[in-house]
């Protein structure tokens, strides 16, 4: 895991919007051309509606036209080695590949790293869908 994209989680983390929970979430993705896509969790008063920061990150990442991803990297201010929610792991498992490294991190770096299948061992497979 490179510094930068630690860095782009952690500054997507600086601007959630959580006055609720009072637990920021901040994620990022690089994809294999280097592109690197960062979201954050946004809370609404209508609990649970509103978006988690992989949710976030991967709609940065479809509006400029996807690709390829070769990392991702979750971390919470309050949270040592904070992994996505259900839901989010079948949204990254949409888009990421089964062997694609998943960062889990504290505020000071990776704390421990997984892989796709590891996190969601039988998640819905877009390639027998439809």
């Amino acid at each position: 895991m490179a510094q930068d994209l630690f860095d782009a989680a952690f500054a997507a983390m600086q601007k959630c919007h959580a006055p609720y929970s009072k637990f920021p979430v901040g994620a990022a993705l690089r994809t294999k051309d280097g592109r690197i896509y960062s979201g954050c969790n946004i809370e609404i008063i209508s609990f649970p509606e509103g978006w988690c920061a992989e949710t976030t990150m991967l709609s940065h990442y479809v509006m400029d036209g996807g690709g390829e991803i070769a990392e991702i990297l979750v971390m919470a201010e309050k949270l040592e080695k904070c992994s996505p929610c259900g839901g989010c792991r079948q949204r990254l498992a949409e888009f990421a590949g089964a062997d694609v490294p998943l960062h889990l991190c504290d505020s000071s770096g990776v704390v421990q790293t997984v892989t796709m299948r590891e996190l969601l061992p039988f998640s819905f497979q877009t390639d027998v869908i439809g």
